[in-house]
């Protein structure tokens, strides 16, 4: 508990950094773990705000019976404590998600969260994967989102946004197999995902561009979609920007990750 709190509490008002290790230990350190803690601690907003998105991870499994209107007053507790945060609203944002509740709910807590930190990673996300087509939303809101991001700074945490929801859209486009699927390569030639790919391979390698917490995903992401746009070299230059490091998505679409991942990652290595 004392290493949990500790690792949170370095990450300061670094929000987009705060997330990230709360993600990670949320998903590796179980349920009981956070909730002995929060029990320790109950107005510790760190501690309030672990146990809120282990309980939410821990919803999402089969069977779960974990109540989220109670992860939600969770989540207003931790927003309480620490105002500032927009943490609480994105995980709150999450859990509306998971319930699949209309999309016109999501206003209210969007609010709360671009007020603090407009480019939040985590929030945009879970927003993408909220009003997207296959949960709560359409293409149109999906677009709609994209839209709004516009003047977002070019190396913000939630940079790869726009490249994240082409990829999701690559990804389901080849779903079906058969003859959807062999038309998908002509997805990479159309003028918004070149552009998209363009600014990211022109940008995103040079040093100390992308500095985010999860700075090596949105690397993953990008040697993907250059893979799938037919660009082998520029492929090769993310893939060693990796250092090595894998994501299992987008990876994990098409088999093992870390398996896909190394394939491509050995013939970069090869090529320099």
């Amino acid at each position: 508990m004392a290493l949990m709190s500790d690792i949170l509490d370095d990450a300061g008002e670094d929000w987009d950094r705060k997330a990230h290790r709360l993600r990670v230990l949320a998903g590796s350190a179980g349920r009981a773990l956070p909730g002995i803690w929060r029990e320790h601690n109950p107005r510790k907003q760190s501690a309030v705000l672990l146990h809120a998105w282990s309980e939410l991870l821990q919803a999402g499994q089969e069977g779960s019976t974990i109540d989220l209107n109670a992860t939600r007053e969770s989540c207003r507790l931790a927003a309480e404590l620490v105002p500032a945060d927009p943490t609480p609203w994105a995980v709150y944002l999450a859990t509306l998600r998971l319930e699949r509740w209309p999309s016109t709910e999501l206003s209210a807590v969007w609010r709360e969260i671009k007020a603090r930190d407009p480019w939040n990673r985590e929030a945009h996300l879970q927003a993408l994967g909220y009003l997207s087509p296959d949960e709560c939303g359409s293409s149109g809101q999906v677009l709609d989102l994209l839209d709004s991001v516009r003047t977002m700074p070019p190396n913000a945490p939630a940079a790869g946004l726009e490249l994240t929801a082409l990829v999701r859209s690559h990804q389901r486009a080849m779903a079906p197999g058969g003859v959807t699927a062999l038309g998908a390569g002509e997805f990479w030639r159309r003028p918004d995902a070149v552009a998209v790919l363009d600014h990211a391979a022109h940008y995103w390698l040079s040093p100390g561009f992308l500095h985010h917490a999860r700075a090596l995903a949105d690397l993953n992401l990008l040697a993907y979609a250059l893979l799938k746009a037919a660009r082998p070299g520029e492929a090769a230059n993310t893939l060693r920007a990796t250092g090595g490091v894998a994501t299992p998505w987008p990876w994990n679409a098409e088999g093992e990750p870390l398996e896909r991942f190394a394939h491509h990652y050995s013939r970069a290595r090869a090529e320099d």
